[in-house]
């Protein structure tokens, strides 16, 4: 991953991931370990939990497209190393929320999608995701 190509977002907004039954089969050992790094790492990077999620609905039967979509993330990881949440002294103090929702959007197993995230000035205080 040292001379890796680095990606501006952890996955494609494009990308719908599924089954993938006509793709190469991976190991799922090696794709199981990747997977608990990368979940290891959601800790401190909520960027990136989504996309793990996603990711890791598919670790019983991993294909060659949900390897790639790994891959991807660690890219983005490599990009943003110096990305942080900064919370800076004498902001303003209010509070805003937002959230969102896509019902039946996930097309494997036909189930939504929500999540939110609530804001103290311009600083993430609170965010969730729910599938």
């Amino acid at each position: 991953m040292d001379n890796a190509k680095i990606n501006d977002t952890p996955i494609v907004t494009a990308t719908r991931l599924d089954m993938d039954e006509l793709g190469i089969r991976i190991d799922e050992k090696k794709f199981r370990g990747r997977i608990g790094s990368l979940l290891y790492l959601t800790v401190s990077r909520p960027d990136i939990v989504y996309n793990m999620g996603l990711c890791a609905s598919f670790r019983s039967i991993p294909g060659d497209l949900h390897f790639k979509a790994t891959k991807r993330i660690l890219r983005n990881l490599k990009g943003t190393l110096d990305l942080v949440l900064w919370y800076p002294t004498g902001d303003s103090f209010k509070l805003i929320g937002y959230a969102d929702a896509d019902y039946a959007g996930y097309l494997v197993d036909m189930k939504s999608t929500s999540g939110m995230a609530h804001f103290l000035g311009l600083c993430l205080i609170s965010w969730a995701s729910k599938k």
